[in-house]
């Protein structure tokens, strides 16, 4: 349950992960694009990497194999190549649970923004195809806005400060490790929802107040999440 210290105006969604069940393609694209190149990126790494900027995930890799970070023409064309992958892969299907959920936080008058480390337009641009009137551009924060991605807290911190709310005025969804770790940074209360193959106990070592199986769970338990 909310903390009652928390007057909740604005809900802050991320995207890969919890509106999309997209996480399996950019694991399996990251790590063709990868091996390709030589690196050592595995699929399940790809997951614990989630949230990051593509040149984040990139330095990495290259500071683990390299002792060094790749050049600015390295990295756009690994990302390319991997978004090229990604594209050719199917569409992935949204979260089950994430339209009912984001009904019932519409319906509770409350704010939706969307927090994003992703910069896959693909993905973007479907958000108002399979959710229709819900998210305002002026309302998402994506790997286009920041210098800093996740685990970084500026990218919640930007949308606190697009949004005009306060810590205390927002709540986070998150599925990543390095998101709960951004929006714990923040000082946002967030909500851990686990729709990938990692533990439970990683998202809430990286300090999730409340964890739950999937965004259907989610928005089953909104009604005692939210009073």
């Amino acid at each position: 349950m909310i903390p009652e210290n928390i007057n909740l105006k604005a809900v802050l969604f991320d995207m890969d992960g919890v509106l999309f069940n997209s996480m399996p393609y950019h694991s399996k694209a990251w790590n063709e694009v990868m091996t390709n190149h030589g690196l050592d990126l595995s699929r399940e790494e790809a997951y614990l990497h989630e949230g990051r900027t593509a040149a984040g995930t990139i330095n990495i890799i290259y500071q683990r194999q390299y002792g060094k970070d790749a050049t600015q023409e390295e990295i756009e064309n690994l990302y390319k190549e991997k978004s090229k992958l990604f594209n050719s892969f199917p569409e992935a299907e949204p979260m089950p649970g994430a339209w009912e959920l984001l009904q019932k936080v519409k319906a509770a008058g409350l704010t939706i923004m969307l927090v994003t480390g992703s910069g896959q337009r693909s993905l973007l641009d479907r958000l108002d195809h399979h959710y229709p009137g819900i998210f305002k551009p002026e309302l998402m924060v994506t790997a286009y806005d920041v210098k800093h991605g996740k685990p970084h807290p500026e990218p919640y911190l930007m949308a606190l400060e697009k949004g005009g709310f306060k810590q205390d005025e927002a709540i986070v969804i998150e599925n990543a490790p390095l998101g709960v770790e951004a929006g714990v940074a923040a000082g946002i209360y967030t909500i851990g929802v686990n729709t990938g193959p990692i533990p439970d106990d990683v998202l809430l070592n990286a300090g999730a107040s409340e964890l739950y199986p999937s965004m259907q769970a989610l928005s089953d338990a909104w009604e005692t999440i939210y009073k």
